[in-house]
């Protein structure tokens, strides 16, 4: 026998000696695995047979029906050590919490107001020193005509307004570099779907400052800016616990919609502009009264004083961003952009609370990752899709721990008050939509459904009483199984409303307190309300302070 099948036979011998040992240590080590992942109040008993049946069960969920899942796999989760912590297990390498990046998502909120003040008063006559010669600009603008089916073109208006911004603006516009990391990538996507110029993605900095929560003195909502009813036509579900306008993907599919509406009327993307603003009927009247001309800039002096500055605006945010190295702009470099995440629809309602005590994902990037629920709860109903977005390296916990989080959720529900007001589903069912006539105002239509001012206005986002005629309300009769049905009977009856709250007339703050919190604790309050009955302007509170919870005596 040769030395080389000597050696091959050692070999072989050893391995048939050493695999079945290095098999029972890796059946072993997986076992204790899959206890450590599935742990509960007695887990240390749990025979590993029934275990196997556990992962089993977790594999197969997706082919069972969400409520069998409820009823036949009762896992429960318990907290582990000191610190009452849930240890979920799925994927070692679980997304961690960027605090820098999420913070500053977090806080571009205010940013909203600003970019619709700078539109809405924009001075494109007034020049500003900046060094940016003439020439180079033209040039550059040249260059960007090129490539962009908008009419880039030089102007003296539009060079004041990149030189202002350049100037006046230059934060937010650093700013505005670094979320649109997180935000441009899915608008091309889309917008290239729908066979839009890429550029358009600067139109929701325009409109919104890419705050998925803004929302304009008017009432329009989200990235880019719809109102209730353009909302409403598009397919965006606006209720008293989501609106969808807040929903990044939804609002820009349903942006995608309406600018090519608009296109198909103009065959002009400035124009197209133009009409998203203000509507088509205002660019059909500058256009009328230009003497039919069709070039925005010629029209320009006849359209609205915030349209006006619109397109302008627009047009000085593409050149600062395709020239921002050239201007010394730079944003915050960001690991994570808006495709790294994903979603899942939801079995059953669930709170931000909850998920985070959970899979450990913070509320505030819950909050940045789904601004379409208002009460920070997603609801469930039967026939709606309601998705939870989550870090995808966040999703595999949430995915492989799903039965028994459902089953705890259930249970927590269960054990105390529920987190919403009132069911969704029965609010919607007895909403009504009203259509503005000639003589209604606001406390006549209230009167009419036994309904209070305030709660109209909070409904359809409104933030004075004027209406207009044809104008649609969305209205939530007294005596339906919904919102509506929360509200005080009467003003003559708030004395003996307040008396069945069980809390007695006062609410002492206490520290975390805020008027939403404590509106919330006494069904059938508004934060108006609070502010009314207490002389309260703004929302700032101390610990210690009584607030009367009816509209009585001290």
């Amino acid at each position: 026998m040769t030395a080389h099948l000597k050696n091959f036979v050692t070999l072989v011998s050893f391995l048939l000696i050493t695999f079945p040992l290095f098999a029972q240590e890796q059946e072993k080590d997986s076992v204790l695995t899959s206890k450590d992942s599935l742990k509960t109040t007695e887990a240390k008993d749990i025979p590993l047979d029934t275990m196997a049946m556990d992962m089993k069960a977790v594999e197969q969920m997706e082919l069972m029906d969400s409520e069998t899942e409820l009823k036949d796999n009762p896992l429960v989760l318990v907290k582990e050590g000191d610190k009452g912590a849930y240890n979920l297990k799925d994927n070692p390498l679980a997304a961690k919490y960027d605090s820098l990046w999420m913070k500053e998502l977090y806080e571009i909120a205010a940013l909203s107001d600003e970019m619709y003040d700078e539109v809405s008063k924009l001075e494109t006559e007034k020049p500003f020193e900046y060094d940016l010669p003439t020439d180079t600009l033209k040039v550059r603008l040249a260059r960007l005509n090129e490539k962009t089916p908008f009419n880039v073109v030089y102007n003296p208006s539009l060079e004041n307004v990149i030189k202002s911004f350049l100037t006046r603006k230059r934060d937010l516009m650093n700013r505005m570099l670094t979320v649109s990391q997180f935000y441009f990538p899915m608008f091309e996507q889309e917008f290239d779907n729908h066979n839009i110029p890429l550029e358009m993605k600067y139109l929701a900095i325009v409109e919104s400052a890419l705050n998925p929560k803004a929302r304009s003195r008017v009432g329009a909502t989200g990235l880019w800016q719809f109102m209730y009813g353009t909302g409403k036509e598009h397919g965006l579900d606006v209720n008293s616990y989501v609106d969808e306008r807040s929903d990044p993907i939804k609002s820009t599919i349903a942006a995608c919609e309406y600018l090519n509406r608009v296109y198909k009327i103009f065959d002009d993307w400035d124009l197209a502009l133009a009409a998203y603003n203000s509507g088509p009927g205002n660019v059909n009247k500058a256009i009328r009264r230009s003497g039919g001309y069709k070039n925005y800039w010629n029209l320009r002096r006849n359209l609205p004083r915030e349209t006006a500055g619109y397109v302008p605006a627009f047009l000085a945010t593409m050149y600062l961003f395709e020239y921002a190295e050239e201007h010394g702009l730079q944003g915050k470099k960001v690991e994570r952009p808006y495709f790294e995440t994903d979603t899942i629809h939801v079995k059953s309602m669930i709170t931000f609370d909850q998920i985070s005590e959970l899979i450990g994902v913070t509320k505030e990037e819950l909050e940045v990752l789904n601004p379409s629920y208002k009460l920070k709860v997603i609801p469930y109903i039967k026939g709606k899709n309601y998705s939870l977005r989550l870090p995808k390296k966040a999703m595999g916990k949430f995915v492989a721990n799903e039965i028994a989080i459902y089953a705890h959720v259930e249970k927590e529900l269960k054990s105390k008050e529920s987190p919403l007001p009132a069911l969704v589903k029965a609010a919607e069912a007895h909403r009504i939509r009203y259509r503005v006539r000639s003589g209604d105002y606001l406390g006549k239509i209230a009167n009419r459904y036994g309904v209070r001012v305030s709660q109209i206005k909070n409904w359809n986002g409104l933030r004075s009483n004027n209406l207009r005629i044809g104008q649609r309300l969305t209205i939530y009769p007294r005596g339906s199984k919904g919102v509506a049905n929360t509200a005080r009977k009467s003003t003559t009856k708030k004395a003996t409303t307040s008396v069945a709250l069980g809390d007695g007339k006062v609410h002492t703050v206490k520290s975390g307190d805020s008027l939403w919190t404590i509106s919330r604790k006494y069904p059938g309050i508004t934060i108006e309300d609070l502010r009314k009955w207490n002389g309260i302007s703004g929302n700032s509170l101390k610990p210690g302070m009584k607030l009367k919870l009816c509209e009585c005596p001290s």
